[in-house]
């Protein structure tokens, strides 16, 4: 859990550029791919992302503005792109310009259930984290090469002229 407002900002700011990379290599033409007929594209994956900060956070009285609406995908790969990294921003800039760490201690009802907004500020970079990995599976079946986040991907190795890992 965050104790202060500059230990969310370090990961958040990680974790952001992190998305960003990931965003950056989507194509307009990526955007429809998806498992199957049930399960979200990747461009509604990644609109998910840029609203779910302002639907979350927001949930918690923090103001600031989305630059994408709810129920709208961009066709345009970069224009979701540029609507997660202004929203990212913004939400930062409210968090540091609204709350101090104290204001983190503070509860409220979160789907249900009481959270604090630090618990709030974790969750909500879980849920960032948990929907890159799905986006970067369709990436992967879309065929494209996806940004090392956590360490490098099996082609950042081949660049090295490296052999990756046996794991």
């Amino acid at each position: 859990m965050f104790k202060t407002i500059e230990e969310f900002t370090a990961e958040w700011s990680y974790e952001t550029a992190a998305t960003s990379s990931l965003m950056a290599a989507m194509t307009d033409e990526s955007l429809n791919q998806r498992i199957g007929t049930e399960n979200r594209t990747l461009g509604r994956l990644a609109s998910h992302l840029v609203v779910s900060i302002h639907e979350m956070l927001t949930r918690t009285g923090l103001k600031f503005e989305c630059p994408i609406t709810y129920d709208h995908v961009p066709v345009s790969a970069s224009s979701i792109a540029v609507a997660y990294k202004k929203v990212s921003e913004v939400m930062l800039q409210a968090v540091r310009a609204q709350w101090n760490d104290e204001t983190l201690l503070e509860q409220h009802n979160m789907y249900g259930e009481e959270w604090s907004n630090a618990v709030t500020l974790r969750v909500l970079i879980q849920h960032e984290v948990h929907h890159r990995g799905q986006m970067t599976v369709l990436m992967r079946q879309a065929g494209f090469r996806i940004p090392g986040m956590y360490g490098p991907t099996m082609e950042d190795w081949g660049d090295w002229g490296m052999e990756a890992p046996v794991v």
